[in-house]
Formats: C-alpha cells, structure tokens, sequence
C-alpha cells in the first residue's frame, strides 16, 4: 500500500501539466504548443488505466502496464505524418480508456481486491468518476470539432476551458478520495438458481474457514485489511473469496467485514470505551464510515446504541454483544 500515493500524485500532475499546456496555447498565443497539446493530452488516459490496475486491482505488471506507453508515441507519429487524423486518435484514446475502466469497475467494490476493505465503496466511486472524466474529455473534443465545422471559432476557447476544467476538477479528486462517501448499493447479487451443488459447498466450507480465522485471529481490526490479504491467507483467489462471501453472507466483503468491525467495537463501548476509542480499536479510521456502518448494522447510531445500554441497566439486563441484539429495545 505504500507505494502507491505517488502514483495518484504523478497522475494528478500530468494533468495539471496539460492544462498549463492548454491554457498556454489557447489564451497566452504560445501556438507552437499546438502540436504537443494532443501528445501530452494521450498520456493521460494509459497512465490513468495503469494507476487504476496498479493501485485497486493488481501488482505492476511490465508485460501489462509497459505497451501503454505507445499510445503517446503513436500520437506524435500521427503528429508529424498524418495531422488530420490527430483529432480522431485523441478522441478514441479518452473513450477507450474510460470505457475499459468503467468495464473494470463493473464487479463494484470486490472487484478492486487491493483497496481497503475499511474504504467501503469510496474507491470505486472515486474511479468511475475519473473514467466519466476521461469520456467527458472526448465529448470535449467532438464538440470542439464541431463547431470548427460551423465555423464558430469563437466558442472553441469556451469549450476548451469549460471541459477542461471540469475534467480536471474530476481527476483531481483522487487527491481528496477521503472526502467521498456513499452509502452501498443493497442490491444482492444474483444467484443462479441451477447453480452446482458442488460449488455451494465448497463456497460454505470456504465461509466457514474464512469465519473460523477471523474468530482465531481478528484480521478484522487492521484498517489496512484488504480482499487480497484475505485471500491470501485463505490460500484461494481474491474472486473465489468475493463469490463465497457474496453468496454465502448475502453481502459485499466490504460490509461482512465490517460487520465483525461493528461486533467488536460493542463490546469496546459496553466495557466503558469511548465512541472514538471504539472506532479506531475496531478497524475504523474515518467517524463518517463508522457511524454508517454502525446505523446500518444495529439501527441505531452509537451514541444511542448506548444510551440503550444504559436505559437497560436498572432492568438487569446485560449489555448485548452485537448490536442487532439492542434492536428490540
């Protein structure tokens, strides 16, 4: 996990390179930039893809991630030899790629098997807005094309500097990742209904390995937990993991982890610890994460999941261990 901030902080400054580049050549008369803008626009997209691979879903790979870098190369060909079809490649590369992307994102959260568990669906989010970006960024130049065709010349800077900006403004929240969060999609995954009884069980004996480790050893607690590790442990792959706990919990791994999460800090604040102690004890590093969880998991948010145990109290009744146990209260 360590090496990878760097890499969002090298996609974040291309891209502000490119508006520099942009602005340069459209508002300050530095027309000699004209022929670079497309090569270092192509950059974009391929680096973008490779930081989402290397950063959610597996190692660098350089028979992978390497062969991107011919995206740019064969812009400046295209340059130098054949101009009219630069705007074409440029559009085409920003669709690719964000199309690839949104494709990769298509397994939601537990297809991204090297992000934090305890991020919930933070990072998918953050990632599909950057591929709209990319998409938003070719729509940027076929409307540019566009109106070079109706001879509005006028309006290119405006959609130039519109779309930019607001392309830009996208990429750029990978910086502020932290800040973005969404409640999950409760949508279950489809069973197949002919699905082989041979696969149903070796999906609840995995279940069971996976539930008896985490009872022997509470993984759970390490904020930096993540599917692959999980999986790792367990000696299977990540997305054999994903499907037993899908279809053997009914929810996503980020939620059955959270659930032991949620168990153990009850019994963090039943003992007398404080909310904030609680969360950071049980896995948590954002109060925002903690509280949601915690409301979907008992129904209620701590500070009155306690306010129960106390109301309890003088009726002696024990303090439950889960809170779904206090939902009757």
């Amino acid at each position: 996990m360590k090496d990878r901030p760097w890499l969002l902080a090298v996609l974040i400054g291309v891209c502000g390179l490119q508006s520099l580049i942009v602005a340069l050549n459209q508002y300050y008369g530095f027309g000699g930039l004209g022929r670079v803008q497309p090569v270092t626009a192509t950059v974009i997209p391929p680096l973008a893809w490779v930081i989402f691979q290397v950063t959610a879903v597996r190692p660098f790979s350089r028979s992978l991630d390497v062969p991107h870098a011919a995206v740019p190369l064969f812009a400046a060909f295209c340059v130098v030899f054949a101009p009219m079809a630069v705007d074409v490649v440029v559009c085409g590369v920003f669709l690719i790629y964000g199309g690839l992307m949104l494709n990769g994102l298509r397994a939601g959260p537990d297809g991204l098997p090297r992000m934090r568990l305890e991020a919930g669906e933070r990072p998918e989010l953050v990632w599909r807005v950057i591929a709209l970006a990319l998409i938003l960024s070719a729509v940027n130049d076929g409307l540019i094309a566009l109106v070079l065709a109706q001879g509005m010349d006028w309006l290119k800077p405006l959609i130039v500097g519109g779309f930019s900006s607001l392309a830009l403004l996208a990429i750029g929240i990978l910086g502020l990742s932290q800040s973005l969060a969404q409640e999950p999609d409760d949508a279950a995954r489809q069973r197949e209904a002919d699905e082989d009884p041979g696969v149903v069980e070796e999906h609840a004996a995995l279940m069971s390995r996976l539930r008896h480790l985490l009872n022997e050893e509470p993984l759970y607690l390490d904020p930096n937990l993540t599917l692959a590790r999980l999986a790792r442990r367990l000696g299977v792959p990540a997305k054999h993991l994903s499907t037993a706990i899908n279809r053997g919990s009914g929810q996503n791994v980020s939620r059955f982890i959270n659930d032991f999460r949620i168990r153990h800090a009850c019994a963090l604040l039943a003992r007398g610890d404080s909310v904030t102690s609680a969360m950071l004890e049980s896995g948590f590093n954002t109060k925002s994460n903690f509280n949601r969880e915690f409301l979907r998991v008992s129904g209620v948010a701590p500070s009155a999941w306690l306010a129960q145990q106390v109301d309890a109290e003088p009726a002696g009744e024990a303090a439950p261990a889960h809170p779904s146990e206090s939902r009757a209260s």
